[in-house]
């Protein structure tokens, strides 16, 4: 299940650097990433994310482990399948190993509205 957190710890990075990857801002702007999965902790509930000058709000910060991932979370980054967002996070990080036990940090947001 996943692990909802009321008292986190601290960050370890600053949001600024939560989507960076081209490819991952353009889904952002279309509406078809609505969350990101980090190693650390990048934003806190609340925090307003900047991207080509359109803002985005932090809903939830929670721990998951990848073992955990459904495919309604691989929809919420962007791609169709488990399968389809694993290839492609280890396309991005060569040689790393996917394993189910490994905990990340889900960062859920949305457009804020004017």
């Amino acid at each position: 299940m996943q692990n909802e957190n009321t008292t986190l710890p601290p960050k370890s990075c600053s949001i600024e650097r939560l989507v960076t990857m081209e490819s991952d801002v353009k889904l952002v702007l279309s509406g078809k990433k609505t969350a990101t999965r980090r190693n650390g902790r990048y934003a806190d509930p609340g925090e307003i994310m900047t991207l080509e000058g359109r803002q985005f709000i932090v809903d939830r910060v929670y721990s998951q482990s990848l073992g955990e991932l459904t495919d309604n979370d691989a929809r919420s980054e962007g791609f169709s399948t488990v399968e389809e967002y694993k290839q492609s996070i280890l396309a991005y990080h060569p040689g790393m190993p996917w394993l189910p036990h490994m905990r990340v940090w889900v960062h859920e947001f949305r457009p804020l509205e004017d």
